[in-house]
């Protein structure tokens, strides 16, 4: 099999690249010609002693490396594939404490006490709540907007309701919802140079989430409330989490449920206002498609990573115990053998097996249904409420190696 014609050098997780854009072209190269491939790194540059990973492309083998944990751990080197060149193996060690770098049978202990505040009914008890807040989320925006009706879509708009429906979820005071949002920006945007963060101001906005959440799980024990704070901590003798844990998993939370959600829905607003003709479909017929296919044309998390258990094969190509394996979402979910014309935007697209909330297994995403739910609302909100919006600038993307980040999208309703 040839190999594709990418410069000597080239890094799917360069934050530079991922700063300016998703490498689609190069994922394509990659799909039709070499697959699995091995990505050589300087040592350390990612945070592990060794050099390099497998870049894995194509949409089933990122669902095989996804559904076989017993060969494929998220827990020996954690699922993020690039951490600062600076992190300690000690710093790195402490996140296998987040559920996200946890294998079975701990991770599934954990999974099942936290998914029942994930439950169909869970979700559904919130969606009033919830569509009120964005009703009121776009009014803001619209009272806010500038004397020509212009304002940045991300701030404004996009991280608002993923952080309100945490702070319902979980029983955070919605005052305090400006604290989880910059702590979660300091735990994400440690390669964007914009937000001067070290790994020692991540490490310390963690701990700052870790220790709100667990003061929150003791006043809950002390005080059960109907929330599902109480559900997962009243009774940790009788199958719960402990405070630690519960902490663990608001940062969890915090990162993949509110970073996710909000680029996904600001990737779906400038998805729209660059398609007005699916813009204008949207508007017409809200399409019950329209969620998923925000989601997959995102991709927000562009990768995660595993790490082989034991020698084995994956697409023709011998992967060694201990290599470091990096499933790409955002090449799966333009893979041309599962998905017709993936280059188009298409809230229509039916069926769409896109791997935006992961490729099945222990790790599919807990809060798909709540992340439908969010998407669904803001949309219906902002098509009511501003059908004419319009772009005024292009994206400000964030530097990051795994996530499809934008830090600003002006806008305007006028």
């Amino acid at each position: 099999m040839p190999c594709p014609a990418l410069p000597d050098g080239f890094d799917f997780t360069d934050p530079d690249l991922l700063q300016d854009r998703v490498p689609l072209p190069e994922f394509a190269q990659l799909r039709q010609t070499e697959p699995v491939r091995w990505v050589t790194q300087p040592p350390r540059i990612s945070g592990y002693d060794d050099a390099g990973y497998w870049a894995v492309t194509r949409h089933e083998d990122v669902k095989y490396v996804s559904t076989h944990p017993e060969l494929f751990s998220s827990n020996l080197n954690t699922a993020i594939i690039r951490f600062n060149e600076t992190i300690s193996r000690d710093q790195i060690e402490v996140q296998k404490l987040i559920m996200l770098n946890m294998d079975p049978p701990e991770h599934t202990r954990v999974r099942q006490i936290v998914q029942r505040g994930f439950t169909p009914r869970a979700v559904r008890s919130l969606e009033d709540a919830l569509r009120a807040r964005a009703g009121s989320i776009v009014e803001n925006a619209l009272a806010q907007a500038g004397p020509d009706g212009s304002f940045d879509f991300v701030t404004n708009v996009a991280v608002e309701l993923p952080l309100q429906a945490i702070a319902e979820l979980i029983g955070v005071p919605q005052a305090d919802r400006s604290k989880i949002f910059d702590w979660s920006n300091k735990m994400a945007g440690y390669d964007d140079p914009e937000y001067a963060i070290t790994e020692e101001i991540g490490a310390e906005a963690a701990m700052e989430i870790v220790a709100y959440a667990m003061n929150l799980a003791a006043a809950r024990k002390e005080c059960p409330a109907k929330d599902i704070v109480s559900q997962l901590v009243a009774a940790e003798d009788e199958g719960n989490l402990s405070s630690d844990e519960f902490g663990f998993f608001v940062i969890l939370l915090a990162v993949a449920g509110n970073e996710t959600t909000r680029n996904a829905i600001t990737h779906g607003m400038h998805a729209f206002l660059t398609h007005p003709d699916q813009w204008e479909l949207y508007q017409r017929e809200r399409p019950a498609t329209t969620a998923e296919e925000i989601v997959r044309w995102a991709t927000p998390v562009v990768s995660f990573q595993r790490t082989a258990t034991q020698d084995t094969d994956l697409g023709g190509t011998r992967i060694k115990k201990g290599d470091r394996v990096g499933i790409f979402y955002s090449s799966a979910n333009h893979d041309p053998d599962v998905f017709a014309s993936p280059e188009r935007f298409d809230i229509t697209r039916d069926p769409n097996p896109h791997l935006g909330f992961g490729g099945g297994g222990p790790h599919f995403c807990l809060g798909k249904s709540l992340a439908v739910l969010e998407i669904n609302l803001i949309f219906n909100a902002i098509a009511d409420a501003m059908p004419g919006l319009h772009l005024t600038g292009d994206p400000r993307r964030l530097r990051s190696a795994w996530l499809n980040g934008v830090k600003e999208l002006q806008v305007s309703t006028r």
